[in-house]
This record gives C-alpha cells, structure tokens and sequence, in this order.
C-alpha cells in the first residue's frame, strides 16, 4: 500500500455499530467487562482508547513500523525513551537540537546520573571513536532544529554494532514520514513531535514513538501506561483527520520552501540560508539518498547579526506569524535564541550557529508570491 492511501485508511475501519467512516472519538475513561479481566481488550483509558489505537496503527504504517505509541506532547514521548535508561548510562546526541531536549536532558535526567554529550554528529568518525561501553542511546534530529543540518542515518546506524549495543533513536519532526523513513535506515525508535507535521493545523498538542522492536515496544508501552503521559480520544482523533492530508500538506510545503529558500539566498540583507535542498549544503548528498524532498523549513541570519534588526522584521511580517512552534498549514516565523532554544546558554547556542540574528520559518501552504511579498515587505524595515 502506498503512502497516500496509508494516511487515509491505514488503522481504521468503518465503525462496526453504525458503518460511520470516520473513527469514531472514543469519549470514555472506563469499559465495561464481562467479568474480573474478560473484556474487548480496553480495561481503562489511560492503558488503551480505541481512537488512539487507530492513530498510532496509521502512524507506525507511515513509518514502516510495527508498533505505534503516542503520548501527551512530544516531549512526554521523548521523556518516555530516556526512562529506558539507567544511573551511569551515557547518550550521544546533536549538538544543535531543540532546546526543549536540551533542557529536559540536562536539568532533568543528568541530575539524575545520566550522561549527555552534545556533539556533531554528522562527523561519523568522531562519533564512533566518542562511543564507549557506557554509551546506551544515540540520539539524532534531521534535519536538525534550527540549523537545518543533515545528519547520515545509515551511517550512525552502523555505530550499534559497537559493543554497548546503543540504541538508535531518530527525531523525524521536520521530515515527517512522508520523506524519510529513519527505521528504514537503521533507527530503533522514530519520534514525532506529532503537535507539527503529523497534526498539520495547529490545534493539538501530541507526541508519538514507532519501533520495530518487540522488547522495545513493550518497555515503552510499560512506561507509557505506568507514567501516563497519554493523549485523549478528541485529539486523537483530530490527529487523524490530519493525517489524511500529510502527503498533499508536505509537497506544498515542499514546494514553497523551494521557492522561499531561493528568495533569501539572492536577496542582498541575508547573510546565510540554511536549508538542505541547496547543492553547496554540508550534508546534501545525504540529503538526497535519505529523503524524499527537503521540507519547508528553513532558517536564515542578517548581515551584520543584529539582534535588533532580527526583532524588527520578525514584527513587521503581515502574512508570516510571529509564534513558536511549525509543521501547520499557515507560515511561521520564530528567533529561536529567544524562542525555541532560549533555555540554551548562549555561548552554547552560538557555537552551533544560533546567533542573535537568526530567523526559523515553518513554509505553510498558502500561496508563495504572497509570502515572498511579505518577507519582502518586512526586509525593507530593516
């Protein structure tokens, strides 16, 4: 099955009481049982709701998975894979990650013994020669918040033969499954923050895990009903709704990144634009193998790094919104040192890239001209 036709009906059948097409939204904590633990699989809402189990059947079909779980928000689902770690365990990660990652790494679980590096993980031969024995997760975003950098999946994957068996864990948030699939590559777990492309409308918070992994599957389904970070019938359901639509949304997105990004590149106040579908990115031959397209996201500094002129254009969009998160169908714009990544030190974030003048755009779907005209518009401010 394709992936088009898996959006709209992979995990979901027409509702046996009453043929309804759409899956119905499951609004109850509690099932009925015939008898002490005879019951139609669904005991209590936090363990299993049918809506959620439709959603998280379609999104391990996107990802080529066998298992779904989805949870509150994203970081719920990326707390839930740290908690498969113990004292004394070590993770490689990006060193330009979300911020929100950052800081539940380090002011979370480092106090409690576990051990981050943040590193350049595209640079595969310092990575393997950083692995060791207490080396337990690799931890991947691709393209990365924000600097847009490629990381080679594959070829991290091969670092799990090492001898601490680490796990391989692949945020795909800006790639959506729609153009690249990381278990296909070598990941153990993919993660979605599904709030973004997976939802698409900006209206739900969610997170979401899929592995191929038997055990795996079942420590994380222990801690996901043990700890509770589930989501609720409606929003799962409205994550459904909005799968249906990924494949259209991502090659709109697509299509107006393209054209945005070659907007900033020749406009005489950017300075530099990253995105990975430009021929001279670091990474994009990789880019080209692992994924399908490159994305509507897209990041860009000023000449002369102004964090002033940077808060100005940012105030001056009329069609762009200024507000964090991405991934929706309307265009956003964000400054990520003071946004997304502001729980980052700034010696930190300036190291990877993340200068005061830096701007993240999330492409929606509305017509190019009129967001080229509104960038265009907000450039002339400053």
């Amino acid at each position: 099955m394709k992936f088009a036709t898996k959006a709209i009906h992979a995990g979901q059948e027409p509702d046996p009481a009453t043929g309804a097409i759409m899956t119905p939204i499951y609004q109850t904590s509690t099932y009925v049982q015939e008898s002490p633990g005879i019951h139609k699989g669904y005991a209590y809402a936090r363990g299993k709701n049918p809506t959620r189990t439709a959603l998280e059947k379609c999104i391990a079909s996107l990802e080529n998975a066998k298992y779904g779980l989805c949870f509150s928000s994203g970081m719920g689902a990326s707390d839930a894979i740290i908690k498969l770690l113990l004292p004394g365990d070590e993770v490689i990660c990006c060193h330009d990650l979300y911020g929100g990652s950052y800081r539940m790494f380090t002011k979370v679980f480092e106090p409690l013994g576990i051990k981050f590096h943040f590193e350049d993980m595209g640079n595969l031969k310092m990575i393997s020669n950083l692995v060791n024995e207490k080396t337990k997760m690799l931890w991947v975003e691709t393209p990365t918040n924000p600097m847009m950098n490629i990381i080679d999946i594959a070829g991290i994957a091969k670092l799990k033969t090492k001898p601490s068996h680490p796990i391989l864990i692949v945020d795909n948030t800006f790639a959506s499954p729609f153009l690249q699939n990381p278990i296909n590559q070598g990941a153990d777990i993919v993660m979605h923050s599904a709030t973004k492309y997976l939802n698409g409308h900006s209206d739900v918070v969610m997170g979401a895990l899929c592995t191929n992994d038997d055990t795996l599957y079942e420590r994380l389904s222990f801690i996901h009903n043990s700890c509770g970070a589930t989501p609720g019938p409606m929003d799962s359901f409205l994550v459904l709704r909005g799968l249906k639509t990924l494949h259209l949304r991502m090659e709109r997105h697509c299509y107006n990144g393209r054209l945005i990004a070659g907007f900033l590149k020749n406009h005489p106040k950017i300075d530099k634009v990253y995105w990975p579908g430009f021929p001279e990115h670091p990474n994009y031959e990789v880019a080209k193998k692992q994924m399908k397209d490159f994305g509507g996201m897209i990041s860009f500094t000023l000449k002369g790094n102004s964090k002033e002129d940077a808060f100005r254009l940012a105030s001056s969009v009329k069609v762009f919104s200024l507000a964090e998160s991405l991934g929706g169908v309307e265009s956003l714009l964000g400054h990520p040192a003071s946004m997304t990544h502001a729980s980052i030190p700034k010696e930190e974030r300036e190291k990877t890239g993340v200068v005061d003048s830096l701007l993240r755009l999330s492409i929606g779907v509305e017509d190019a001209e009129d967001l080229i005209e509104d960038l265009k518009q907000a450039l002339e401010k400053i």
